[in-house]
């Protein structure tokens, strides 16, 4: 099954950040698939940064807790704190699949200083649900990997924002 990409900008960050909230909740009423998502943004002086839920992150925590308790039984609490991160951060990053690191930031660079971006791989969705809750967000579709019929769909949902309904 293929995915779906897109990336959808937002004049802040804290747009950005409840649009994220807004996914999760959908994501858990099972509107939403997704296999990856970030929040890029742009601070005033260009740098771009991405937050994204990181598995290697949590992989490395996951072992970090691991390998300490292991240490401690042999009496080697750091050393085996260290080697469960190291252990951990490794399956983490053989497991992050997702959208790549290089196009986001590349994709952030599009954004104005102090904007951010939601970028998303979609596996599965309910178009209306999904289109009806983000589109209160408003944003603008920098790049997707929808048809343009679907891509002009979601735009128009975006525009709708704060439209009589």
């Amino acid at each position: 099954m293929s995915s779906t990409l897109v990336a959808i900008a937002y004049e802040d960050k804290a747009t950005a950040h409840e649009v994220m909230v807004a996914l999760e909740r959908l994501q858990n009423e099972h509107s939403i698939e997704l296999e990856d998502a970030v929040v890029a943004t742009r601070d005033n002086d260009g740098k771009v940064k991405l937050e994204q839920p990181s598995t290697a992150a949590a992989g490395a925590g996951g072992g970090a807790l691991w390998g300490g308790l292991i240490g401690l039984l042999f009496l080697a609490p750091l050393l085996g704190m260290a080697i469960g991160a190291a252990t951990g951060a490794a399956a983490g990053a053989v497991t992050d699949v997702g959208v790549d690191d290089d196009f986001m930031k590349e994709l952030g660079t599009q954004l104005n200083e102090g904007g951010a971006a939601v970028i998303l791989l979609v596996r599965q969705v309910t178009p209306d649900k999904v289109l009806d809750e983000i589109g209160q967000y408003g944003g603008h579709v920098l790049q997707s990997s929808l048809s343009h019929e679907r891509e002009a769909e979601l735009q128009a949902a975006l525009d709708r924002r704060g439209a009589p309904a």
